[in-house]
């Protein structure tokens, strides 16, 4: 049920109306009181809706705060003994999906996931709660609570001096566009806003920040002379950036930013991460499977400084164990205003990294077949914390499951690009023989 984020799929397909009530009679004989939010999307609302009447019939009160950013919820989940946030983040439109938090800004770990899925059943196909259920007179309040945008938004402010900056931020119709350039503007920025309509059809762009769905932001970023651009996916726990020549700034490049600022003893990434990272930071970096859950939880168990995926998730365990666009945001605009982002690039060591995937429609696993082949390779390491990655001498590369879409994804990476081309072509011929 859960993937690496939470629990996602189709509106009214993979995941419906019964599943959401469900879901929340489970979470809701756990905890005594819960605050819930959700993004734009169509469906949400509904899903909502069903949470609600699963968490009440519990007897958990239930506080609305109804169209917030991931990292919003997150933060005022400390006043309630859990969150629940309902969005498929930078999944297509069609998608739904709910994430689960802890009062300390931790997502719900593979141990409180497990415990949510045993209170659900499978009978005919429909999901069934096991549990027992409230009395009339002992059903769980329903509140709101109006200002959980403003305490997110003087958090964040709290840890930035004022600065002078042009800021174009691309909200991508997402929940987004409810704060960051609020407290862009506040910090001093002169802010110029892209697709600040929260819409769930997305019309502008995917709401996924990946530079092929950014050409209006770079073309603004130049157009305006800004020093640089923000771009957010759709429930905004997602950040990447446009450096002030309209050029992106790659996941792996954020990353090391961010790390030699923030990481001091030690650093937590996924293992799709470039090795420029290491390269870069002052301290270890630990890898983990991919997914923000995973990263955080790694954070948090080893008292890492600064953890963050490609993808745009980046954890300042400082503030939270969520991952904060928001908090992202004003961070890059603060190291942007002090410094041109592409000069503090082109200090890094230059890798060549491709990424890509490949759908798969069958219930069968492919990534039993394809694993067997992998090893028949001639590699240097073998490691398998999540899908297999193959290092070589020239560089490596990565085959694994999406853990929010039926999906295979492949990274290959070396200081070569041709290098990086036969790794990511080697890969990619395996994966599409067994699919």
């Amino acid at each position: 049920m859960f993937g690496s984020s939470g629990i996602r799929g189709i509106a009214n397909k993979d995941l419906n109306s019964e599943l959401a009530v469900s879901i929340g009679l489970a979470v809701g004989s756990r905890c005594k009181s819960a605050v819930i939010g959700r993004d734009p999307r169509i469906a949400s609302e509904m899903i909502e809706f069903g949470l609600i009447s699963g968490l009440t019939a519990c007897e958990c009160d239930v506080t609305r705060i109804g169209l917030v950013s991931t990292p919003t919820l997150s933060y005022a989940a400390r006043n309630y003994d859990c969150g629940i946030m309902v969005t498929a983040s930078h999944n297509p439109s069609e998608y739904v999906g709910i994430k689960l938090w802890n009062a300390d800004g931790t997502s719900f770990d593979s141990r409180q996931q497990k415990d949510i899925e045993s209170s659900i059943t499978e009978a005919q196909s429909r999901p069934v709660y096991s549990g027992s259920r409230a009395n009339w007179d002992a059903i769980g309040r329903i509140t709101s609570y109006e200002n959980a945008i403003n305490d997110h938004k003087r958090e964040v402010l709290a840890h930035f001096n004022k600065v002078s900056c042009r800021v174009v931020v691309d909200c991508g119709s997402g929940t987004g566009a409810t704060i960051t350039p609020y407290v862009l503007r506040e910090m001093g920025c002169d802010v110029i806003t892209l697709n600040a309509q929260l819409d769930g059809f997305f019309p502008a762009r995917n709401p996924e920040p990946i530079e092929s769905n950014l050409h209006l932001l770079k073309e603004a970023v130049r157009s305006f002379h800004a020093d640089i651009g923000i771009a957010h996916d759709g429930d905004a726990d997602r950040m990447m950036a446009i450096d002030r020549g309209g050029i992106y700034v790659t996941g792996d490049e954020m990353f090391a930013l961010f790390g030699v600022n923030e990481a001091k003893n030690m650093a937590v990434c996924p293992v799709d991460v470039s090795r420029m990272v290491d390269d870069v930071l002052p301290c270890p970096v630990h890898r983990t499977r991919v997914g923000d859950v995973y990263v955080a939880e790694e954070v948090k168990r080893s008292g890492a400084d600064f953890g963050g995926e490609s993808s745009g998730s980046w954890i300042f365990p400082s503030v939270s164990y969520c991952p904060d666009g928001i908090y992202a945001a004003a961070r890059i605009v603060s190291i942007a205003a002090e410094q041109s982002i592409s000069e503090l690039i082109a200090r890094f060591p230059k890798y060549h990294v491709l990424r890509g995937s490949c759908k798969h429609q069958s219930d069968k696993d492919p990534m039993v077949a394809i694993a067997q082949e992998l090893h028949s390779l001639n590699y240097v390491e073998m490691t398998t914390i999540d899908g297999v990655r193959l290092d070589f001498e020239e560089g490596w590369f990565l085959v694994r499951k999406s853990g929010t879409e039926p999906k295979l994804r492949i990274t290959a990476e070396a200081q070569d690009l041709s290098a990086a081309k036969e790794l990511y072509r080697t890969a990619m011929t395996i994966v599409k023989r067994h699919m």
